[in-house]
């Protein structure tokens, strides 16, 4: 997993060697890495502010880290599967995670402290994002469906279907009024 700062002059990257690393975009050069985890680090991001990194990995956990140090902050446990998809609400506020345990997670950014568990995903879930104005979240599953969820209530309130295979990417537009999925299927769909 990769993705860039905020500013664009970082890059983090997770990895299955288990470490995660920050990338200086203009040099080329890597600013440090992290033993993050003891298993793959499956997924990154940078917070809006770009102060703070969290991680995901198979070992179940989320951790959230400091951007510029490189030092942990926070560890978050609470998923029995492993963690496959993490990303930071827009207004920086809370993260949201999606697990094999066919859940999504929402937290705390601050206290680390899970608000909700959205349960509705019938196979393991790959893939989750927020929308711009931090209301909703989609997410995408090996059920081959996408759900959106109310990001205060937990409520779901649209299932969408059609996939033939696995969904393994979703995002909301930058409007919020539509979205985009893909699938690990053949390349026609």
């Amino acid at each position: 997993s990769v993705n860039f700062s905020p500013d664009g002059k970082r890059i983090v990257s997770g990895s299955w060697d288990k470490t995660l690393k920050v990338w200086d975009t203009e040099s080329g050069q890597q600013i440090f890495t992290l033993e993050a985890h003891p298993e793959p680090v499956i997924s990154v991001s940078f917070s809006p502010d770009g102060k703070r990194i969290v991680s995901g990995s198979w070992d179940k956990t989320l951790k959230i880290w400091d951007a510029q140090s490189g030092h942990a902050i926070l560890s978050l446990k609470g998923h029995s599967g492993r963690v496959n998809s993490v990303s930071f609400s827009p207004d920086g506020k809370r993260l949201v995670s999606s697990s094999s345990d066919k859940t999504l997670k929402v937290w705390d950014v601050e206290t680390g402290q899970e608000i909700l568990t959205l349960k509705g995903h019938s196979d393991p879930v790959n893939c989750v994002s927020f929308s711009p104005d931090s209301k909703r979240i989609v997410s995408g599953s090996w059920d081959k469906s996408l759900k959106v969820w109310d990001a205060d209530s937990g409520r779901e309130m649209l299932t969408l279907k059609g996939h033939s295979h696995f969904v393994s990417s979703v995002s909301f537009s930058p409007d919020g009024k539509r979205l985009v999925s893909g699938n690990m299927g053949s390349n026609t769909e």
